[in-house]
């Protein structure tokens, strides 16, 4: 069964924590500039969100790479980059629509989530389950049926 990181922004407080945890795991350090997830703040709005690399089916990162060393982990689904393959040329970065693929300045590599092997370190360090490891098949309908409760709600209202 592959597994997802599922994000839910209203739980965000903005502790970072998942920043902390992620970079430490990947770099040996706690700086949330190494981090492969990042928290974006709205500050006018006081509002939170976290996102990291969604492991696209298309994985548009792993088809632009011109020398394939972005490649599927079949365990965990994650797309991964193989450090000893990379060349650094950032193709993937500017294919990736999200952003979520990112160059280090002192490796020379391209870094991404890779779902930490299967035990993804961010949602383990979320202290409000903002974001969680779940069966990658329940996420896309579970947040439909969420939106679709609060569709039926607003056009009950008008009603």
């Amino acid at each position: 069964m592959l597994r997802s990181l599922s994000i839910d922004a209203e739980k965000c407080t903005g502790c970072l924590q998942c920043e902390m945890a992620c970079s430490y795991e990947n770099e040996g350090v706690f700086n949330p500039a190494k981090s492969r997830i990042k928290v974006f703040t709205f500050h006018d709005e006081g509002r939170f969100v976290p996102y990291t690399c969604t492991q696209c089916d298309e994985a548009w990162c792993l088809h632009a790479c011109p020398v394939e060393a972005i490649v599927m982990n079949k365990a965990t689904g994650a797309m991964e980059v193989a450090d000893s393959v990379c060349v650094g040329c950032k193709v993937c970065t500017i294919a990736c629509p999200f952003g979520t693929v990112n160059y280090n300045q002192d490796t020379g590599k391209v870094i991404k989530c890779d779902l930490c092997g299967g035990d993804p370190k961010c949602a383990e360090a979320c202290p409000t389950d903002a974001i969680v490891y779940v069966d990658a098949d329940a996420t896309g309908l579970d947040k439909m049926r969420a939106w679709a409760a609060k569709t039926d709600n607003a056009a009950s209202a008008r009603g």
